[in-house]
């Protein structure tokens, strides 16, 4: 990080840092990761509502002994919820860490200079 996020007095200025290229970029690969999964999920979520709620019939089918389509729809909603998370630690192991590392290196490196 250049030295334009140093404000008057040797103090860091968080808002250049806020607004500079490196942490626009980590932003956006958050949201470019977030939006769309808690999209996916939310419908996701709200199909298995309404077929609760509005197609009890089919919920309601067995599909081996007493397994029925709803709890399967159900236990899914688990999985999904553990498989969204390690897919985000994951992501974010590989994309959002390093650059946020980075930017809190030269932070920490600005602040001992100060």
């Amino acid at each position: 990080m250049t030295n334009d996020s140093t404000a008057p007095g040797g103090a860091i200025d968080y808002i250049a840092v806020e607004n500079s290229e490196r942490f626009r970029g980590l932003k956006r690969s958050h949201r470019s990761f977030v939006f769309p999964m808690a999209a996916f999920f939310l419908i996701w979520y709200f199909v298995y509502v309404l077929l609760a709620g509005w197609a009890p019939d089919v919920m309601a089918q067995k599909v081996w002994g007493d397994i029925t389509v709803g709890l399967l729809l159900g236990l899914g909603q688990f999985v999904t919820t553990f498989a969204i998370t390690m897919s985000y630690v994951a992501f974010a192991n590989r994309r959002l860490d390093p650059v946020a590392g980075e930017i809190r290196h030269d932070l920490e490196k600005q602040e001992a200079s100060a």
